[in-house]
């Protein structure tokens, strides 16, 4: 069970546009199948390497992305409330390629496990299916995120007029 009451989580998925076709009660039944993580700023949620054993919606705070760049880390991106972190190695169970960590004042996150995640598909299908469409649309923001990047890096690097 979790922190946020159900007329909470609700609330909060209806702002954030998170599975937001699920009712009320249905929300308060995912709610068994989640588990409350808190991280302080700069502590390692996940790291590079590592398969991913839940998806986590972030309910508060930030959440960074990072990769080794020589001897530092390099941030290249950060989420925060209202995202959906974790959902790729969760899904293809490949090794990570980059390093989660809370950073600003940490993060506050309801992850929901392989093994809840599992149940939720054989007790709860409507749940698990809207989870799963809400994973798409976040790796779809991802990708179209990443090939704008790409498109105005490139347009950086060679300029207006230059071919």
């Amino acid at each position: 069970m979790i922190s946020m009451t159900q007329d909470e989580l609700y609330d909060f998925f209806q702002k954030h546009l998170i599975c937001e076709s699920l009712t009320k009660e249905e929300v308060g039944r995912l709610t068994h199948y989640l588990k409350d993580k808190s991280y302080k700023k700069g502590e390692i949620i996940s790291d590079i390497g590592e398969i991913g054993d839940a998806l986590s919606f972030v309910i508060k705070g930030k959440v960074q992305f990072t990769h080794p760049e020589d001897m530092d880390m390099t941030s290249v991106g950060k989420q925060g409330a209202g995202s959906l972190i974790g959902e790729m190695s969760f899904f293809d169970r490949k090794p990570r390629n980059l390093r989660m960590e809370a950073c600003g004042k940490g993060a506050k996150m309801l992850d929901l496990t392989r093994a809840m995640y599992d149940r939720l598909k054989v007790e709860e299908p409507y749940i698990a299916v809207n989870i799963l469409e809400n994973a798409i649309v976040s790796l779809d923001n991802l990708v179209r995120n990443m090939g704008d990047d790409l498109s105005a890096l490139e347009h950086y690097i060679s300029g207006p007029g230059k071919h």
